[in-house]
């Protein structure tokens, strides 16, 4: 009997019932697919992109997770701190790099989770129950939910998510990083300390921002822009940390970020949660709140691995959503019986993780007549798909929490993190799909380019009541988590995936549709959930029926030309203030 082949598997798979359930297929499918690249996924590591890629993804990482702390800390009843921060990022970044069907994913405390965890204290603080072992309870629900999840394979209804609630949810994220600063700043009162923390701030923000600009401008020689894209944040956070001491600033006592001993949690509790503790009736009141959580980390991992994963970068790995999502229930149960912050997918720092690892080449730019504009773009020509990169930055987080680095951290001012979550929230607001067609539709139209995706929409008002849709998405989910119902804001944000699937197609058409919304990942990421809902078939693009066997359906390569790019991205990426290293440098091949 000739073997099936994958594709075949995923049309087998379409026919069948919604309600038929194949436990553990998807994750042994992800398994069996993943398995006979884990070699070559240490072996490959031997490339020059890996070492910078590191040292980008530690500082990425680390640096809002510290103003995390911060945030955390003053709302929790000081239970999460520096310590309890880092040991969630070293917790996820180790699981995930060695055992992840998807590497590349970053996952560390983010800003949702931080949003939920004190919300949960606001809500039970005044019922007397212990924070840190109610907490543990979610995260052991929250764990058992993880893996029915996991073994129903759930994650096949990813095939209809698109960049409609990633943007929203992106926009969203940036908007609470915004949000966070401001906090940070109107924490300090209004004496000498506040007015000398909104300078720093500013000066952190604008000094960062110039470091980006320049390093995908065309002033300097390029391993000078390079080196300003890798490391002009942290560098900057560096300088102000110590410019604020200079003169009669030093006279001025700023609020710092505090931090704890070494290794040791920060309130002096044990690191094992006495979860046996708590009476029966707070157990199961932990329940919705983990199912809440549950919906939160779905959503939101996953929609970081499909951004991680997205159609502008060659992958040639495959992915594995099912596997991915039990061992992220995995790391919230250990997380949750250790006291520390539930870690997941990280936005915007796991497509940047790739974005780094990306080897590039020039292009030359075209006009509409074929001619050389006399300018170029980088092209990526492949990913450096390993795990050595996001293994070692989480080596390197798990050194950060030593006697002598707490005390460096120790010494960074309130106004300097406030300032880092100003270039995170603008960094945000830039690379997101919103931002890009609100700036198309303020553009003058006579100086808009040629070539936009956006302009074959016959129907201009169409782009606005997708935009206007976006945004009240945007602004109804942040409004909830203004209130004492933000512990439910994960629902509203998953009630966006049928909101797109289900009401869109009603209000504009398919074409209209195909050029404001798009699929995040290309057809080969998504083969192990069944392919993409509603992708068309654009010219070069051959269907799933036609492509090989089951090996060569793993292995094959999306080519550059053949992967639909969301009309949203340009072509020359500009992505984060913290840059991707390299990123607008020349490949190994030129």
């Amino acid at each position: 009997m000739p073997p099936r082949d994958a594709d075949d598997d995923v049309a087998a798979r379409r026919k069948e019932p919604w309600w038929r359930v194949h436990l553990f297929r998807g994750m042994a499918n992800d398994v069996r697919r993943r398995v006979p690249f884990y070699g070559s996924d240490w072996l490959d590591a031997r490339d020059y992109r890996v070492v910078p890629a590191t040292v980008y993804m530690y500082f990425a990482n680390i640096l809002p997770a510290l103003a995390f702390s911060l945030d955390m800390f003053s709302k929790t009843g000081s239970n999460y701190g520096v310590n309890e921060v880092l040991l969630a990022s070293v917790l996820g970044s180790l699981v995930f790099a060695v055992f992840a069907a998807q590497p590349l994913v970053i996952v560390g405390v983010t800003g949702p989770i931080t949003v939920f965890n004190y919300t949960v204290y606001d809500i039970m603080k005044d019922a007397g129950v212990d924070y840190i072992g109610f907490m543990a309870w979610i995260g052991i629900w929250s764990l058992i939910l993880h893996v029915i999840l996991a073994v129903t394979n759930s994650c096949n209804a990813l095939r209809w998510v698109t960049r409609f609630p990633c943007d929203i949810f992106g926009f969203y994220v940036a908007f609470i990083y915004l949000q966070k600063g401001i906090q940070v700043l109107d924490r300090l009162g209004d004496g000498s300390p506040f007015y000398l923390s909104i300078m720093a701030a500013l000066l952190v923000f604008t000094v960062a921002y110039v470091c980006g600009e320049l390093g995908t401008s065309g002033l300097f020689r390029q391993p000078i822009r390079v080196f300003l894209k890798d490391y002009g944040t942290p560098l900057t956070l560096i300088f102000f940390t110590g410019f604020v001491h200079i003169g009669r600033m030093r006279n001025v006592e700023l609020e710092v970020l505090p931090t704890g001993i070494a290794f040791e949690p920060t309130s002096g509790r044990p690191w094992l949660v006495r979860f046996w503790d708590l009476g029966v009736g707070d157990i199961f009141t932990a329940l919705p709140f983990a199912v809440l959580l549950t919906v939160l980390f779905w959503f939101d991992h996953n929609v970081s691995s499909l951004i991680a994963q997205g159609s502008e970068y060659p992958l040639r790995k495959p992915a594995g959503f099912h596997w991915d999502i039990f061992l992220l229930g995995i790391t919230t149960g250990v997380a949750g019986i250790l006291g520390i912050p539930f870690p997941n997918g990280l936005i915007p720092q796991a497509p940047f993780h790739t974005e780094s690892l990306c080897v590039t080449k020039p292009v030359k730019q075209l006009d509409e007549k074929g001619e050389d504009k006399g300018d170029y773009t980088y092209e990526a020509t492949h990913v450096v798909e390993q795990r050595v990169s996001n293994l070692a930055q989480g080596l390197l987080t798990l050194g950060t929490m030593t006697g002598p680095l707490l005390v460096v951290l120790h010494l960074i001012p309130h106004g300097v993190l406030a300032g880092l979550f100003f270039v995170m929230g603008v960094q945000a607001l830039e690379a997101n799909g919103i931002t890009s067609k609100l700036i198309f539709l303020a553009r003058d139209k006579s100086l808009t380019p040629p070539n936009s995706p956006l302009r074959s929409i016959k129907r201009r008002s169409a782009i606005w009541y997708f935009v206007v849709i976006e945004l009240l998405g945007f602004g109804a989910t942040f409004a909830i988590t203004q209130t004492v119902a933000a512990v439910g804001f994960p629902v509203f944000i998953f009630l966006l995936i049928p909101l797109r699937a289900l009401v869109l197609p009603k209000l504009f058409s398919e074409d209209e549709l195909d050029m404001l919304d798009a699929p995040t990942a290309s057809e080969f990421i998504m083969e192990g959930i069944g392919g993409s809902r509603g992708r068309r078939a654009y010219p070069g693009q051959e269907s799933s029926e036609q492509q090989g066997d089951e090996e060569t359906a793993v292995s094959r390569v999306p080519s550059q030309t053949q992967s639909r790019e969301s009309p949203m991205k340009t072509t020359s990426r500009r992505d984060s203030i913290f840059a991707s290293p390299g990123g607008s440098g020349k490949s190994r091949e030129d």
